[in-house]
């Protein structure tokens, strides 16, 4: 063969400049590093994929969980937004907890797996071949200055936790948002009244049965309790009394007993044997279908033991998110009269209870009860907005285009709580509140048909048990709801307006011929008894429908028309005519 076609030859694959260095010990491809020949469970991942995190993005976030209750609960959007973002930041903590901990514990499993490879394999089976150690009977403590890694904090970042305070009226969802998220959470979840709550060593509660009842709802998994939910329900029911003639056992007595369980102590639980306690868990599909993150949410490990009574249980609270509410009954005349006193002055509202121009609903008045709308560029929005210890809009609006509504208890301070009768130190271990605004009418028409378990829903489906078709009109849901905000009880009204008018019903269609049960404006208004027909008269039970619908579409569009031409009109001839500069001083004078 000549040289000449050896030449021809391609180069080596050792010459290739874009291969690793193979002289000397081999190498990787994508560090040039040499091959360590040991394969670490756990170790960071070489490679280009070294630098990717190790978690993805989270499956729940506090916009999906806020969509979660919009399913349920109606209105209260600042108040969902707030409890959404607590409990969303819980959950990230409690995740990054258990990844601490699961490091830490790889860690201890790596370095055991290295002892154990050097190791000598039969040290153990012959004594001459362990090493002898010396120590002085009585070692000198060291003359030297402690060394600087002792002084050095290496400990990791703390996330600590806030706690939510949720006030408002009764009936306006507190418990609700509470109860709904419990379903979609995988960590336990307990709620207490704290009603029953007396001072250690009374008759009643001690204020650890709260922590004994998250216990029990984690199957007496210590671990999983000291990361889950407290709401401690009715907490406007200790506050301090006003006037005492002895110990206040069941208002600062308690208010002091939870000052160590929020802020973060040991307590001691002693397990009782339950009656269901033999009981297991369901198996996954028992789980209720509408989870929406795809977790289910936490209940009783099947395989778990029930607890030996007598058994007691050291549970840390400081990793637990407690959420507090109540209805605060007062608390808005004490935040007017926080807001109105020194308000004497050239163009400030003198705040008078007995004053007769004083309009029904005026959030300056101390007994109001009614739900005032925020008109741009009334008194209303001004004193809202200087105020507010938040951010809001100018004008701010619901997004079904309903005007917002002025809440006192939005303008909440720190001293109104104390004015109210809790001690400083449990009011600044609550540091994020929620004030959530009394129902109007047109919500409570919503809350009684749009929620998935809604009262409309709940009647329907509960006729149509026994072969019934419920059929409610329009006119007779807005009657419904008009009696149920005179009640003044919030969404509960609502189940007891449903209740006076179904009861008939519910007793006499069932078994019967009765296959039509329809409820118009007139029988909503007492007025008349519900209508019923039976198999072969659901013509006329549609068309009943229709002429009731029709007229009400029709006086709602003549309402409509009215309001817009008296808007239009509303800017020029209303305005009351001064002739003069003393006309207009004696007129100021007089409003």
């Amino acid at each position: 063969m000549c040289l000449k076609s050896i030449s021809q030859f391609p180069a080596p694959l050792s010459a290739c400049s874009y291969l690793p260095d193979l002289s000397g010990k081999p190498r990787s491809d994508f560090t040039n590093q040499p091959w360590s020949g040991i394969y670490e469970a756990g170790l960071p991942t070489a490679g280009p994929l070294g630098s990717t995190p190790a978690f993805g993005a989270p499956r729940i976030t506090p916009k999906s969980l806020k969509q979660y209750l919009d399913q349920f609960v109606v209105g209260q959007d600042r108040a969902k937004k707030i409890l959404s973002v607590a409990v969303f930041n819980h959950y990230q903590r409690v995740q990054e907890l258990q990844r601490r901990e699961e490091e830490n514990a790889e860690l201890l499993a790596r370095r055991a797996r290295r002892e154990a490879l050097e190791h000598h394999p039969a040290e153990d089976e012959f004594p001459g071949q362990q090493r002898t150690v010396h120590s002085p009977l009585n070692p000198k403590p060291p003359t030297s200055s402690p060394d600087e890694a002792l002084l050095s904090d290496s400990s990791p970042l703390q996330l600590e936790k806030s706690n939510i305070l949720l006030l408002g009226p009764s009936g306006v969802g507190k418990t609700l948002m509470a109860k709904t998220l419990a379903r979609v959470l995988s960590v336990p979840f307990s709620i207490s009244d704290c009603t029953p709550f007396t001072q250690a060593g009374y008759i009643g509660e001690d204020a650890e049965v709260c922590v004994h009842r998250l216990l029990a709802a984690a199957n007496y998994d210590v671990e999983q309790a000291e990361r889950g939910i407290i709401v401690l329900d009715e907490v406007d029911k200790i506050a301090a009394a006003k006037v005492s003639h002895g110990k206040d056992v069941s208002g600062e007595g308690v208010q002091q007993a939870l000052l160590k369980i929020i802020e973060g102590t040991t307590v001691q639980v002693q397990a009782k044997q339950e009656r269901n306690a033999h009981r297991t868990s369901g198996t996954p599909n028992s789980y209720p279908s509408n989870i929406p993150f795809g977790n289910p949410p936490f209940s009783q490990s099947p395989t778990g033991n029930a607890p030996q009574k007598g058994e007691i249980y050291n549970v840390r609270t400081d990793n637990i998110l407690f959420i507090f509410s109540g209805a605060f009954v007062g608390l808005q005349k004490i935040i007017m009269d926080r807001i109105s006193h020194g308000s004497m002055g050239f163009g400030q509202p003198v705040r008078s209870q007995s004053s007769p121009t004083q309009r029904p609903g005026d959030p300056l008045a101390s007994t109001s009860n009614q739900p005032v709308p925020i008109l741009p560029g009334s008194e209303e929005e001004a004193l809202y907005k200087k105020h507010l210890p938040f951010f809001t809009a100018a004008s701010p609006t619901s997004p079904d285009g309903e005007p917002a509504y002025f809440n006192a208890l939005d303008l909440l301070n720190p001293t109104d709580l104390q004015n109210y009768g809790f001690i400083p130190e449990l009011i600044g271990r609550i540091p994020v509140t929620a004030a959530l605004s009394a129902l109007s009418q047109p919500l409570l028409v919503r809350i009684l048909t749009e929620p998935r378990n809604s009262l409309l829903a709940q009647y329907t489906t509960l006729f149509s048990l026994s072969g019934i078709e419920l059929r409610f009109t329009s006119p007779a849901l807005q009657k419904i709801a008009a009696n149920a905000f005179a009640m003044g009880t919030g969404a509960r009204a609502l189940r007891t307006e449903m209740e006076n008018i179904l009861s008939d019903a519910m007793f006499e269609t069932p078994g019967s011929s009765v296959k039509f049960v329809l409820i118009t404006e007139a029988v909503a208004d007492r007025k008349e008894k519900p209508i019923y027909l039976s198999r072969g008269q659901g013509g006329r039970f549609h068309s009943l429908i229709a002429a009731e619908e029709s007229k009400w579409e029709e006086k709602v569009r003549k309402e409509k028309s009215d309001k817009e031409k008296k808007a239009k009109g509303q800017g020029t001839e209303n305005l009351p005519s001064v002739a003069n500069f003393r006309e207009y001083r004696t007129r100021a004078a007089g409003f």
